[in-house]
């Protein structure tokens, strides 16, 4: 990568010391750091920010789990516990708009946060994304070309059927000028990867087949070249069913923000 291309993400803290603020902040969330298919996901989200000059920040180490896999597993006191921590970081700073690439976290500061005070203007990458197209900021041109490919979408439950939000990545893919493919099971009747399951992290249950092979079935059956995700589970859920069939060199799995990076030519 030339010198020119290599910016730095400033956190909050450090933008608080130069009197500047954010005009919203990217919440990371525990995949996108630490997880290293999902950092590439992470890099494209700021190639976008810093590309259309919105002027952002992340809390970098101040950054906790948001508490969604303590509250989903039934520890009610612990989720608490992370929730407000991140809320008195986030309520310190004075945050008013948070963009994040995880639908679990989309979802957990949405729509769980405020019941604890924790009140913000949350959107998912896939919104921001579709915002700035229609705005004209992202025209995806210039960069590389998806022009007639087939590309299929998996649509993540906490997105979709969690959060009513469907349109966004599909607004995305439509301006690549290729052909969007649907599967069978998809929007509201989409079917889980298995990741919000907890299939991720487990075995599947006796008899039955992995749900994340079921469901790249599925998409085979579509004969993609492109299967688009918009949450760093499902994208390991999707690749791993992919290379259960050793379609890996043929079918690529890719965020919504990875395809709008490559579309747009963004460095």
């Amino acid at each position: 990568m030339n010198e020119e291309n290599i910016f730095k993400v400033p956190t909050m803290a450090e933008m608080i010391a130069k009197g500047e603020s954010p005009d919203i902040l990217f919440w990371v969330g525990c995949a996108g750091s630490f997880d290293e298919r999902a950092q590439r996901t992470t890099r494209d989200i700021c190639k976008i920010l810093h590309h259309v000059g919105l002027k952002f920040a992340i809390l970098g180490t101040e950054e906790g789990c948001t508490g969604d896999p303590a509250k989903r597993a039934g520890n009610e006191f612990l989720f608490q516990m992370q929730a407000m921590m991140n809320i008195e970081v986030l309520n310190g700073y004075e945050i008013k708009k948070i963009v994040t690439a995880c639908p679990h976290c989309f979802n957990t500061l949405k729509n769980e946060y405020p019941i604890l005070g924790g009140n913000y203007e949350v959107i998912h990458h896939t919104q921001l994304i579709q915002q700035l197209i229609n705005e004209g900021k992202l025209q995806a041109q210039g960069g590389e070309s998806f022009k007639g490919k087939r590309i299929t979408f998996h649509d993540p439950c906490y997105l979709g059927r969690g959060n009513n939000v469907y349109e966004a990545p599909r607004r995305a893919l439509e301006i690549l000028d290729a052909q969007l493919v649907e599967m069978k099971r998809c929007k509201s009747n989409g079917l889980c990867c298995g990741a919000g399951g907890a299939q991720m992290f487990k075995e599947p249950e006796k008899g039955k087949k992995d749900v994340n092979i079921e469901r790249i079935d599925e998409a085979l059956q579509l004969n993609p070249q492109v299967i688009a995700a918009a949450c760093p589970f499902c994208m390991t859920m999707l690749k791993d069913g992919v290379k259960n069939y050793d379609r890996e060199n043929d079918i690529q799995v890719l965020d919504i923000a990875e395809l709008t990076v490559r579309a747009n030519g963004l460095k």
